[in-house]
């Protein structure tokens, strides 16, 4: 990984680039800081992208500081929200810590990292909080474009929300950061703590702003709850059809983002071969976080069961009680369709097989003395017996 690689792959903006340039041609050991707020237990790709730039800041000989943000997490960052996010509990911050650190692992050498929670100083001090207050202009932490948008569309901001970018900036106090890593959705608050540096009269930290990961759907950004992620701790063949199921027009971004892949080569082979190209992806993502093997293992049962249409090596099975049930009742029962009108939907779209032969009937009654092998799309496999 050489400096402009550091400075530029998978990088938006670098504030002050110059300045921080110089500080890596000077050999400083620099103290590069990454806040984690723990609002949700497991981590899915898109949590990757900062956590790869802060393991190459790390391979280069600097010292990563996380900052977990137990205390603000409290608050709920207000970050490309348009309404306030419900407050999480001392016990849910908790509980979602323990999976983040064991997955972030993943991707850092954690033996290495610095770790600090900000309620130790936040909570320990409560003078703290009048002095973060007496600190910020109200004009300036409403100046951020979610708050505005949502005033502008009748919403509220809360007084805590406002106070969110002062405290996570005053982590950077606290640390003595020299560089601060986060996606673009997170400038403000970065920003912010070159203020509270300032304020401290200290070297303001540089600040590198990473993009947005698109999900599954290439539209939203990566979320668990808009349901299109690709989460770290999937099954390899999980993992590997999902990622084979994006657009060709995010190959290159994912690619960038998330492996070490020559971008020239993946670009040559994306023009030459689209598939083969999201191939090389999938098959290099799953080996990073499973293995050689596993990704071997899950490119071959995708070419089984996708391209030349066979069942799943492994299939689940599950005893129905009862001899005969409807064919609707039956995707939802074993939960291969969500509701009757789902159920009903995939039926009359040709999505539904038994034995592999399409099922057109939406009234069928299904017997099931004899075990069955349900499909639903092209990867949703179910063995049922009675």
């Amino acid at each position: 990984m050489t400096k402009n690689d550091l400075l530029t792959r998978g990088v938006v903006e670098v504030i002050e680039k110059d300045h921080l340039e110089k500080a890596l041609e000077s050999g400083k050991k620099l103290r590069v800081k990454f806040g984690i707020d723990p609002t949700a237990p497991d981590l899915h790709l898109g949590h990757t992208v900062p956590l790869r730039k802060l393991r190459q800041f790390q391979d280069s000989g600097h010292q990563v500081v996380l900052i977990i943000g137990d205390f603000t997490a409290r608050i709920g960052d207000p970050s490309g929200r348009n309404k306030s996010r419900v407050p999480l509990s001392e016990k849910d911050v908790k509980t979602n810590l323990k999976n983040y650190l064991k997955q972030a692992g993943k991707v850092l050498n954690v033996k290495k990292v610095e770790f600090y929670y900000n309620s130790k100083w936040f909570l320990k001090n409560p003078k703290l909080l009048l002095e973060i207050l007496g600190s910020i202009s109200m004009v300036r932490a409403l100046e951020r474009d979610d708050f505005q948008k949502r005033i502008k569309s009748g919403g509220d901001v809360t007084l805590l929300e406002a106070l969110y970018s002062g405290l996570q900036g005053y982590d950077s106090v606290q640390i003595r950061a020299d560089v601060e890593i986060g996606g673009t959705d997170q400038k403000f608050n970065m920003l912010m703590g070159r203020r509270m540096q300032r304020r401290y009269e200290m070297s303001e930290q540089d600040v590198i702003t990473i993009p947005i990961l698109e999900g599954l759907d290439g539209v939203n950004k990566m979320s668990k709850s808009l349901g299109n992620y690709v989460g770290l701790t999937e099954k390899p063949e999980v993992m590997f059809g999902k990622i084979m199921s994006i657009s060709d027009s995010l190959i290159t971004k994912y690619s960038e983002l998330l492996t070490d892949l020559s971008l020239e080569k993946m670009e040559a082979e994306l023009k030459r071969d689209p598939r083969a190209a999201k191939m090389t992806l999938a098959r290099n993502i799953v080996a990073m976080y499973h293995s050689e093997k596993a990704a071997a293992d899950a490119e071959g049962e995708f070419v089984r069961v996708v391209s030349n249409k066979e069942a799943p090596t492994e299939v689940a099975g599950l005893r129905w009680k009862g001899k005969n049930v409807n064919l609707i009742d039956l995707l939802v029962g074993t939960k291969m369709a969500s509701s009757k009108s789902e159920a009903r939907r995939l039926i009359e779209q040709g999505g539904v097989k038994i034995n592999e032969e399409r099922q057109s009937d939406v009234n069928k009654i299904i017997n099931l003395e004899k075990e069955i092998l349900l499909q639903v799309g092209k990867r949703k496999y179910l063995k049922i017996s009675g």
